[in-house]
């Protein structure tokens, strides 16, 4: 039952994660991920069988990442931030969504409330995880794209040896003291745009 709570959470987190960096990138002028049927909501197109496991055991895993192609973007360090950018942006926006619902709707499905936050943690979490600057994740680009163009070549030459510094930050849970503060700080904001939108519907 806990792993059905949690598909719903997983699939939504996943698919609009990966779509948003898929979308982005065509809207820039690359169309990779569209030829290569990335755009798409269908679960399957986006889920990697070992990463998905991962996820729902250990709460961290992965998904396929979406294909794009740098040397198509107009300007290729800003439009490089843009498409990292977009994935966890697309998570926070749900979990605004998702928290939204969970505040003003009317359930009355005593299951429902517990799978949306579940959805909200794995959409806060899966945002707040990516924003690391540790590759694979999407923090190594915009950290990467942010370098003067010598620091930035001897980034992603060496990128492979700074995957060991992750794995090591997941093995030791020392991954969950970094996220633990960051996740609370987002929450704190996310409580502050539910206070707003509150005042705003209700007027007070």
């Amino acid at each position: 039952m806990n792993i059905i709570y949690n598909l719903p959470g997983l699939f939504i987190a996943i698919i609009f994660h990966e779509l948003g960096h898929g979308y982005m990138a065509y809207l820039l002028g690359d169309d990779t991920a569209k030829k290569s049927g990335r755009l798409t909501l269908n679960p399957f197109k986006h889920l990697d069988l070992i990463g998905f496991i991962f996820l729902l055991i250990f709460r961290f895993g992965w998904a396929k990442p979406v294909p794009v192609n740098p040397f198509n973007f107009k300007n290729r360090k800003r439009d490089t931030i843009l498409v990292s950018l977009a994935g966890p942006l697309i998570n926070f926006i749900i979990a605004i969504i998702v928290s939204f619902v969970l505040i003003f709707a009317k359930i009355r499905n005593p299951i429902l409330p517990d799978i949306l936050i579940i959805t909200l943690w794995y959409n806060i979490m899966l945002g707040v995880f990516n924003l690391l600057p540790f590759p694979p994740l999407d923090g190594s680009k915009i950290l990467a794209s942010l370098l003067p163009r010598r620091l930035e070549y001897y980034f992603y030459r060496y990128e492979k040896y700074l995957y060991l510094i992750l794995i090591i930050l997941i093995g030791t849970n020392t991954i969950d003291r970094i996220l633990s503060p960051i996740i609370s700080n987002v929450l704190k904001v996310l409580d502050l745009i539910l206070g707003y939108l509150w005042s705003v519907v209700y007027g007070i």
